[in-house]
């Protein structure tokens, strides 16, 4: 048993010896010149965290565990008379720190009396600070060294790595935070560079400005988390420029994705000409260009997350445009040639220049670069199958697509076959002779029938085009089932999708249903996205005779239109776009409010549609249209003529205009047959669906005596025939 003791008391006493060993090691590196100070870092690295192994390791080790208590560690360190009792604890909790006996260290940092000691760190970092700026040694001697501050900050931080391990966020993040004031109010110009070269100072600083977001983020005080990532950029911390940049990209993404909004900056020194963001997705913007620019410059390496993370936020704002002026500005080589063409394509047509865009595609699907992209093929067969001018290229491009599948991916040959049907439909309405026409309506309707099939009807995209081409080719009752599916598929949240049932109800003649159907849709959408449920909702009560709800269903409309527009220019919501969104739907309807006006012979009321429809818009083929139409009606048949050429000068294929020129032509009797047979002819060629273009032109024909009775019947029965399941609107 004495024996067991005496064991004891020398291991004690060696670890005694050991210990203050150390602090003279310590002491004497402080007094020695800072040319030739012995890092902390290196004085005391604890030999269970070298790289090497040895036996005399595990020994050491065994003896470090055989330590009696905190209280009798921290003993021996004061007793050595090198360091206070702050320090003291700052050594030993950093110790137990790295042995990973996180509560053990918390214990030891909390015995540091923080408030005690911060005014003389304070007033030793101002001291460094002022003798760095006069370079001079005349001033008295601070009351700390820089190695005890950057002991005690190194303790702070840790003690808030403790807590967060503890998952006691708050409390880490105002431990975290401690570090932060006591640097900012003793530097308020900033660290000098190297001001804390010979310690470990700046590393804490930097590892602490890091930490301190992400703390308040774990802590959900998204509103502290902001204005920290805003102090870690702003103040002068002498951050390197791969520190600041990371921390650039985390304030962007958190601005982006964190679901809140943050008050403006306010920024100490700001210039009248400067820019500042008025909300989140404005600062993230300008960080990820900042980081762009550091990436332009070489100061940073590429990475291509920032751009996905530009990409969505100026998707959101409507700034693709200028989304393509960053991918331009980088320097070649950065991006892949392939991305980045696709990448400036995919701008370009967000904003609206589907052109440009087609353009680029066609330059990266050349032979030169890479003609089974499969990408950029995709995507251009979808640009020209929005343009009947460029649908045949549209067929081109998705037969690319699919030969470059070989039968792959059924998901994307299910996209390719889908874009083919639509390109194919497109090209039908432009062919002159009826059985291309009607054989590239069989293939586009295939196309799509396939595309169905090779995802089991499971895509909303494929069956809403399935629902479409099958009521333009006048299958209603297919185009009906796939209809109501695909309001099923998107659980009633697309205000297209009830569109369509409702148009192909009313080419069924089932107004009544339409009606129930557009009313059903009215309750389930938001207020802002009724305008297109609600003038549909109109036109079906016109076809059904009720004129005057008509009118107050179009009264109540354009005050929803007016009440948008007022709330889209305060400046409130940060909208997509820089034009008002509904500036078309509020022109249409006021044509058709003009219209409902002319069949009810109020020309006055007619007149003040118009007005309203010319202020909006003073160059509109469709208001020219309704204008002649109302001197039509007056009986004033030469104004009516020069209005709708008017109508044509501004849009060439107003199919309304063709059809009523041909019939005040007619009228007037002014003109041959053939030229009136000319406009009624283009108008058909635009639009094989057209009832009046039909009538009007079976009218023709009958008047040319009994040598044409036989087309005039023709054109009758296709007018009578397209009369019968024409919808209340357009089904496209």
């Amino acid at each position: 048993m004495r024996s067991k003791k005496n064991r004891l008391k020398e291991r004690r006493g060696g670890i005694r010896r050991r210990v203050e060993k150390i602090m003279k090691c310590l002491c004497s590196g402080e007094e020695l010149r800072a040319d030739k100070m012995i890092p902390l870092s290196e004085i005391l690295a604890t030999n269970d965290y070298s790289a090497s192994g040895s036996s005399s390791r595990a020994a050491e080790l065994e003896q470090k565990q055989d330590i009696g208590n905190i209280e009798e560690a921290e003993s021996s360190l004061r007793e050595s008379g090198c360091l206070n009792y702050e320090e003291a604890r700052a050594l030993l909790g950093r110790y137990e720190y790295q042995k990973g006996n996180i509560e053990a260290a918390l214990h030891v940092f909390e015995g540091i009396d923080i408030a005690a000691v911060t005014p003389k760190m304070k007033l030793t970092l101002a001291k460094r600070g002022e003798r760095r700026r006069r370079r001079s040694q005349s001033d008295a001697a601070p009351p700390m060294s820089i190695h005890a501050v950057s002991l005690l900050l190194e303790a702070i931080f840790l003690k808030a790595k403790s807590l967060q391990g503890l998952g006691r966020f708050k409390e880490a993040a105002q431990s975290c935070n401690v570090i932060l004031d006591i640097v900012e109010s003793s530097l308020p110009e900033g660290l000098h560079v190297n001001f804390g070269s010979d310690c470990k100072l700046q590393e804490t600083l930097n590892k602490a400005i890091e930490l301190l977001p992400e703390l308040w983020k774990l802590a959900d005080s998204p509103h502290e988390a902001i204005l920290s990532y805003r102090r870690a950029l702003l103040h002068a911390w002498n951050i390197d420029v791969e520190t600041n940049a990371k921390i650039q990209k985390e304030f962007a993404i958190f601005l982006l994705y964190s679901g809140g909004e943050a008050s403006p900056p306010e920024l100490r020194s700001q210039m009248d000409s400067s820019f500042v963001p008025r909300n989140n997705i404005e600062e993230a913007i300008l960080l990820l260009i900042i980081l762009l620019r550091k990436i332009s410059l070489e100061k940073i390496e590429w990475d291509p997350s920032i751009l996905d993370h530009l990409s969505y936020a100026l998707s959101l704002s409507g700034g693709l445009r200028a989304l393509a002026n960053q991918v331009e500005e980088l320097l070649p080589g950065t991006m892949n040639r392939k991305e980045r063409y696709h990448t400036l394509a995919l701008c370009y047509y967000g904003d609206g220049d589907s052109l440009t865009a087609l353009n680029l595609l066609k330059k990266l699907l050349s032979n030169a670069e890479n003609p089974n992209y499969l990408p950029a093929l995709l995507m251009a067969s979808k640009i020209c199958g929005e343009n009947p001018n460029f649908a045949e290229e549209g067929i081109s491009f998705a037969r690319r697509a699919l030969q470059s599948l070989q039968g792959g991916c059924e998901e994307m040959g299910s996209v390719a076959n889908c874009l083919l049907g639509i390109s194919l439909s497109a090209h039908s309405k432009s062919v002159v002779a009826d059985s291309e026409r009607v054989s590239r309506q069989a293939e586009a309707l295939h196309a799509l029938e396939t595309a169905g099939r090779m995802i089991k009807v499971r895509d909303p995209k494929v069956v809403y085009h399935l629902s479409l081409e099958n009521a333009e080719q006048r299958k209603l009752d297919a185009a009906l089932y796939y209809a109501k599916y695909f309001i099923k598929l998107e659980g009633g949240s697309s205000v297209k999708g009830w569109l369509l049932l409702t148009r192909i109800l009313s080419a069924q003649k089932r107004f009544k249903d339409a009606e129930a159907v557009i009313n059903a849709a009215i309750d389930q959408t938001g207020k802002w996205d009724q305008g297109e449920l609600l003038r549909t909702k109109a036109k079906l009560q016109i076809a059904r005779g009720r004129l005057k709800q008509a009118v107050e269903t179009y009264t109540h409309l354009l005050a929803v239109l007016q009440v948008q527009r007022k709330s889209f220019g305060s400046g409130n919501k940060f909208l997509k776009g820089s034009g008002y969104p509904d500036r078309s739907l509020e022109l249409d309807a006021w044509h058709d409010l003009a219209y409902l006006y002319i069949s009810l012979s109020r020309w006055h009321e007619a007149e003040i549609c118009l007005s309203k429809s010319r202020a909006i818009s003073p160059y509109s083929a469709a208001r020219c249209h309704a204008m002649g139409l109302l001197y039509e009606k007056q009986g004033l048949h030469k104004e009516a003529l020069k209005a709708f050429a008017n109508g044509l000068d501004i849009e060439p294929t107003h199919i309304p205009c063709l059809i009523s020129i041909a019939v005040v032509l007619r009228h007037l009797g002014t003109q041959s047959d053939a030229v009136v047979r000319s406009f009624l002819t283009q108008a058909l060629q635009l639009d094989r669906m057209n009832p009046s273009a039909w009538y009007n032109l079976g009218l023709v024909y009958k008047a040319q005596g009994a040598a044409s009775l036989q087309e005039a019947a023709e054109c009758f029965e296709a007018a009578a025939l397209l009369e019968e399941s024409t919808p209340v609107e357009p089904f496209r």
